[in-house]
């Protein structure tokens, strides 16, 4: 359920509220009791539990947990999926396939709410292209969000990833989008609940080549 990596990410809030739960139980107990809640629900943020993708060789997992909030054709006939992450989904990101990441790019920006349409164009991202061994490319794309103020990558350009394996963690309400080439059948809809790595969104096809 807890990694060391993603509790590592939660450090600061959760020392400073391990310092005010001792404060308020030495001197406030109403402070206590908002603390040590605040402490309890910042360490279940921080949870990572384990995943099973399904065994379909042709099976694209969500790369992360959240609703799917818009499916958008792009004039090229490539469709993106975004998924909306509140404070109540797990954020940590995970390959949608199994592949290498062919390339890495942060780009700095605004942090609009993760649900505001400028927010896919104008906030901080972090895209990761992932490609096939038969050539198969998609692209996943880490959203910084209102409250969030932090993407982290755990996977750098030239690494092999397997499908589900975790891949990087955004802090607090994002947004993170799956753009997938011509010939994609997406199955998953708008208003589902998606789990990353585990719940299959599209399919790609049989040969990319």
């Amino acid at each position: 359920m807890f990694t060391a990596r993603t509790l590592w990410e939660g450090r600061w809030p959760l020392g400073v509220l391990a310092v005010l739960s001792i404060a308020g139980w030495l001197w406030c107990w109403s402070a206590f009791a908002l603390s040590f809640a605040l402490l309890l629900f910042t360490l279940w943020f921080f949870r990572d539990p384990e995943r099973t993708p399904p065994q379909d060789p042709l099976a694209l997992v969500a790369p992360a947990d959240g609703r799917v909030t818009d499916i958008q054709a792009g004039t090229d006939g490539t469709q993106t999926l975004g998924i909306f992450l509140s404070v109540f989904d797990v954020h940590v990101q995970r390959a949608p396939l199994d592949g290498v990441i062919a390339d890495v790019r942060y780009e700095p920006g605004k942090f609009h709410d993760a649900r505001d349409a400028r927010a896919s164009t104008e906030n901080e991202k972090r895209t990761i292209v992932l490609e096939s061994a038969d050539g198969y490319r998609l692209v996943v794309r880490q959203i910084a969000g209102l409250i969030a103020r932090r993407i982290v990558g755990w996977k750098e350009a030239g690494n092999l990833v397997q499908r589900g394996e975790r891949i990087g963690m955004i802090r607090f309400g994002s947004r993170v989008e799956l753009t997938l080439p011509v010939g994609t059948e997406i199955t998953a809809r708008v208003g589902q609940h998606v789990k990353g790595g585990e719940t299959i969104v599209a399919r790609r096809p049989a040969a990319a080549r």
